[in-house]
């Protein structure tokens, strides 16, 4: 019984890692175009998990939908739920560095004018401080995102290695 067990809960987590790595690569492209944004979208949609790093994700998804969609009174609405489900997860796992990850990179890359760009020092510190006791698939994630940031000097870029 306890073998059952463990080898159902080794599965599990094997496929939420997967699960996983798939929405990090691709966030990565979200930005990169609208195609890769609607991949990003419809990706994180499909994705049913109580983890709080895939409700970031999937925060982070309906605040790209607003960048997309064409309906301009739709806009604040994706923007104002996708941010409001980010703050909450945040709020309920402040210690989980993904999480940072996902709202530094939004707040980056939201029109200032939108006024979600409050965090941005809080959580690069957080990510600098908390980099090296990441597991290496984080690490590498973390690398690769601080090289396209805006926010990163590149003494905190290089530091990352």
């Amino acid at each position: 019984m306890k073998l059952l067990l463990s080898l159902f809960t080794g599965l599990f987590l094997f496929f939420q890692a997967s699960d996983l790595e798939v929405l990090r690569n691709s966030y990565s492209k979200a930005n990169l175009s609208t195609e890769g944004a609607k991949n990003f979208i419809e990706t994180a949609s499909k994705k049913l998990s109580s983890d709080p790093v895939i409700t970031g994700y999937k925060a982070a998804a309906e605040i790209l939908e607003a960048k997309i969609t064409t309906e301009k009174n739709k806009r604040k609405t994706h923007i104002k739920t996708g941010a409001t489900a980010l703050e909450n997860a945040i709020k309920a796992n402040p210690n989980t560095v993904e999480l940072r990850i996902i709202r530094l990179s939004v707040q980056e890359n939201i029109p200032k004018i939108v006024g979600y760009s409050k965090n941005l020092k809080e959580d690069k510190a957080f990510i600098l401080n908390n980099y090296g006791k990441q597991n290496a698939a984080l690490k590498s994630y973390i690398r690769k995102f601080a090289m396209q940031s805006k926010t990163m000097t590149a003494a905190e870029k290089n530091a990352l290695k």
